[in-house]
């Protein structure tokens, strides 16, 4: 990634991508929109459903917990039935999931449903990512910038959409997400050509042996806490701001903004300077700093530290993809169902936990646990530097496949 400009107008642009990309990508969005799309309504789910916030809360939980899991079927999945089945079989999971969560009567009925919705998200996602590195033009530095593009506008648009359809009825949003999701599987039907299946098929165990790799372990082990700390704020935080459902959109868009604008525009710029351990290590103490102010601050300051610590996750996500993605020389859908199966558990536990922890002792300790957990992070990366100093081989067009995405070079 180093060394060249991916926003370049020639062929390795960012910009000038096949169909297949945009329309997989475009598809990207609306999928990470639905993580976010709940976080100004839950305090109106809640009213109408008359739930409490740790009840609402497990709308993250069962999404994240069958994310995690089933991180582990999706390569078992894709290099059987192909990408674009895989991808499809995601978004129409993700249809009637989402419909359904609509018509919940009951907070149970609608966790349950968020669940079936995290399996279609986690067979779409976790595909999209292969899918686009595969068929992206200008090798893997415009594939995941494009994907992390991607994951910051649906994180920006998340809430705004959220927002506007929830003033009405907290069940908008959903049936949104279902009508945006069912355009996204016609353009993946209308331009995305099945790739060809891998060689060897993927088996369930295989991420976890890629886990073994010391280096990808050290990056899903510090992904870890990260999450922790990164969905405190996504799940918890809505509570604590109490507002109503545009102006906590419009908080949650500001943040998706920085995100956007950090993973994709600083990040690189920043690695490119200082090195990728150095600027992940700077942002997670950064961010363990944001927390504390966030908690103990008044409601002004609860406001910029959550819209500022979008800055930092950003270019935290951007950071951990390209390590998880090319610190092993496992293949690169492997490595990606390894590193996620692992960081995915953090993001179901962080939303059930951080209400339980204000129920057991007060409102700033939440905070400070995703503080520290955000500094264990970073320790993390500290203490096995080592292990994560090996270097990503850059992707070029034409290269062999393997599991249905371009390998490394030799």
């Amino acid at each position: 990634m180093q060394g060249e400009d991916p926003f370049d107008q020639g062929a390795g642009s960012i910009l000038r991508q096949p169909k297949a990309v945009w329309a997989t990508a475009g598809a990207s969005v609306v999928a990470f929109m639905g993580i976010g799309l709940v976080d100004p309504i839950l305090p109106s789910i809640a009213k109408g459903l008359e739930a409490t916030p740790s009840q609402v809360s497990l709308l993250f939980t069962s999404y994240f917990l069958i994310t995690a899991v089933a991180m582990l079927v999706t390569g078992f999945v894709s290099s059987r039935i192909g990408g674009r089945k895989t991808l499809l079989t995601g978004l129409a999971l993700v249809v009637v999931f989402a419909a359904l969560s609509g018509t919940s009567s009951s907070v149970a009925e609608l966790v349950g449903f968020r669940a079936g919705w995290g399996l279609g998200n986690a067979l779409f996602v976790s595909t999209a990512l292969a899918v686009i590195v595969g068929a992206a033009a200008g090798g893997s530095s415009a594939a995941i910038l494009l994907y992390e593009s991607a994951l910051g506008l649906g994180m920006a648009c998340g809430p705004l959409l959220g927002a506007l359809l929830g003033d009405a009825s907290w069940r908008y949003p959903f049936f949104g997400t279902a009508a945006l999701m069912a355009i996204g599987f016609i353009c993946i039907t209308a331009f995305l050509k099945e790739q060809p299946k891998p060689a060897r098929k993927t088996s369930l165990l295989d991420p976890i042996k890629a886990l073994g790799h010391g280096g990808l372990a050290s990056v899903a082990t510090s992904a870890f806490f990260y999450n922790y700390a990164f969905f405190t704020i996504l799940a918890f935080t809505p509570f604590v701001l109490n507002m109503t459902p545009y102006k906590s959109g419009a908080v949650f868009f500001a943040w998706g903004l920085l995100l956007a604008v950090f993973s994709v525009l600083v990040a690189p710029r920043l690695q490119k300077r200082f090195g990728s351990l150095r600027v992940l290590g700077a942002s997670l103490v950064l961010l363990a700093a944001d927390l504390v102010i966030l908690g103990y601050g008044n409601h002004t300051a609860a406001i910029v530290c959550t819209i500022v610590s979008g800055a930092f996750i950003g270019m935290n996500n951007t950071v951990y993809t390209e390590l998880a993605l090319g610190v092993s020389d496992a293949p690169r859908p492997v490595a990606s169902a390894g590193y996620n199966f692992v960081r995915w558990f953090a993001a179901a536990a962080a939303p059930y936990l951080a209400p339980k922890i204000e129920e057991w002792s007060n409102i700033h300790i939440p905070f400070v646990v995703a503080a520290i957990a955000a500094v264990v992070g970073a320790v993390v990366v500290w203490i096995r530097r080592t292990a994560l100093t090996h270097e990503a081989k850059e992707l070029e067009p034409g290269h062999a496949t393997e599991d249905g995405v371009t390998v490394f070079a030799d």
